[in-house]
């Protein structure tokens, strides 16, 4: 190997070092290296790029994104390194000199990107060593066997940084449990919320592909290559604007009010017609409306801000938060960090943007306002667009399955009519019984109307099965309530929301 090219896997090391270093006392925050290129890459993204990128890449966009960052952090550090070593060697510097160079190089660019000294400090140290033992391959001075045993030592010293961060272990704080439908840490289910989760197992079709009532992976999606990590004792939520008072309550007041568990969909805007960003879960949390209530709406408001502590916001109608829940459990156990901990917003039969993570403030606007996807050419604050899922297929010599869900938000779900000749004539598929409606948190749990009524804001499973022989294209549409009928015309999930009528090919 070249002189040039042991420099450069010096280099390269030195970077993955410094990553690694950094991460280990950031974790997956917004205070490491990685992160911070990530988000940067993200705001300096032609919103275009970024709508493309949320319809094309779903779930996979912060994942890769991420990866894009780490190469990207190591080409940074690893090219500091480089830099210090020419210097060090046009000088005729010393080696140790050179190493301490590297350091102060990589520790500076940590500390400007992250603004974390401790992190900035232990990741310029560990990509320093990396040089520091890479002896004569840095240099490339002395026996070309004792320059590729420094090789070595450099190698595997980035290796044992590596893997002392994955110990963290890294997939797990890349999720914290986002994606799980509650989280996945032990705690004791309160009876009530236990009978409410059996009561959707039992009314759940057992279908492969398509998720029970309430959903076992729930969809995550933001504006952050990594998630905000907001203090529980440290966090207030405040009322402002056109209000007769201001009020600021902080999370044990939120707990104390009167509570309720409520089964609620959620559905991206950015979610194609039958893709997989709609999910359910049981929330418990308190009215917003009696909040309002103690600030005292004046009749000037017309709109609302929602603000969140990733700096994120929402503007939308004051209507729509009629009937609105601040969030504070999800299927019993605390809110997931993903999922915005400690509380977050529930606004009945809109498009997910408008239920805010993080929720930090509530201002009562006089004029209305654009948000934070409005101003990148996002339309979503409005009502959910009703969609029927067709997410389950199966073919048993001759017998065919078909599945799914279908969501219409507080509008309700009455039918799913299911097409097997392409759109000709339809048939009226199987459904669900409804989830129950918004259960009071103090209830019974052997109380019969603990889980009546019916939810006014989530989704039912169908399903169908009939006989088949030839190849033909299926097709699903949602009925609502009143008996308007999903609309076949289609439409891209940018900038409004999807519409139009899932359909797939099957092969007997």
């Amino acid at each position: 190997m070249s002189v040039l090219r042991r420099r450069v896997a010096v280099a390269t090391a030195s970077g993955v070092a410094v990553a690694a270093g950094t991460f280990l006392v950031a974790g997956f925050s917004p205070r490491w290296v990685v992160v911070a290129i990530a988000q940067t890459v993200l705001l300096a993204l032609p919103d275009a790029a970024l709508a493309a990128g949320i319809q094309g890449l779903g779930s996979a966009a912060q994942p890769l994104l991420v990866v894009g960052a780490a190469g990207l952090a190591v080409a940074l550090f690893g090219g500091l390194a480089l830099l210090a070593l020419r210097i060090g060697r046009v000088a005729d510097r010393e080696r140790s000199e050179v190493v301490f160079l590297v350091g102060a190089l990589q520790a500076l660019a940590a500390f400007l990107l992250a603004v974390t000294p401790a992190a900035a400090v232990i990741g310029g140290a560990l990509g320093a060593a990396v040089v520091g033992l890479a002896g004569a391959s840095a240099t490339g001075t002395g026996e070309v066997s004792r320059a590729r045993r420094g090789l070595l030592r450099s190698v595997g010293a980035a290796a044992a940084a590596v893997g002392l961060a994955g110990a963290g272990p890294i997939a797990r704080a890349i999720d914290g449990g986002a994606g799980e439908s509650g989280g996945s840490e032990a705690v004791d289910l309160d009876p009530l919320v236990e009978r409410l989760l059996a009561v959707a197992a039992e009314r759940s079709f057992d279908l492969a592909g398509a998720e029970p009532l309430v959903s076992e992976s729930f969809y995550v999606v933001d504006k952050n290559a990594a998630d905000p990590e907001v203090d529980p004792e440290e966090w207030s939520l405040r009322v402002t604007g056109a209000v007769n008072d201001e009020v600021e309550i902080d999370l044990d007041s939120v707990t104390a009010r009167p509570a309720e568990h409520r089964f609620v969909t959620l559905r991206c805007v950015g979610d194609p017609v039958n893709g997989r960003k709609l999910d359910t879960a049981v929330w418990t949390g308190v009215p917003v409306a009696d909040l309002l209530d103690e600030a005292g709406v004046r009749r000037d408001g017309c709109c609302v801000m929602l603000r969140a502590a990733d700096g994120y916001y929402e503007e939308f109608p004051l209507s729509a938060l009629d009937g609105g829940l601040l969030a504070y459990r999800m299927n019993g156990r605390p809110l997931p960090q993903g999922h915005g901990a400690p509380v977050r917003a529930l606004i009945p039969g809109h498009w997910g943007e408008i239920n805010v993570k993080w929720l930090t403030e509530i201002e009562v606007l006089e004029e209305e306002a654009t948000g934070y996807w409005e101003v990148r050419g996002w339309h979503g604050t409005g009502p959910v667009s009703t969609v029927a899922k067709l997410h389950h297929v199966e073919v048993d010599d001759g017998a065919v399955s078909v599945g799914g869900h279908a969501y219409a938000g507080t509008r309700g779900v009455s039918a799913v009519e299911v097409s097997t000749d392409g759109g000709d004539t339809w048939t009226e598929a199987e459904l669900t019984e409804r989830l129950p409606e918004a259960t009071p948190a103090d209830a019974s749990p052997n109380d019969p109307e603990a889980v009546d009524g019916e939810a006014t804001d989530a989704w039912r499973g169908w399903r169908h099965e009939y006989e088949a022989t030839d190849e033909h294209e299926v097709v699903v549409r949602a009925v609502e309530a009143d008996g308007t009928v999903q609309p076949a015309a289609e439409r891209d999930p940018f900038p409004s929301g999807a519409s139009g009528r899932a359909s797939r090919t099957v092969r007997p």
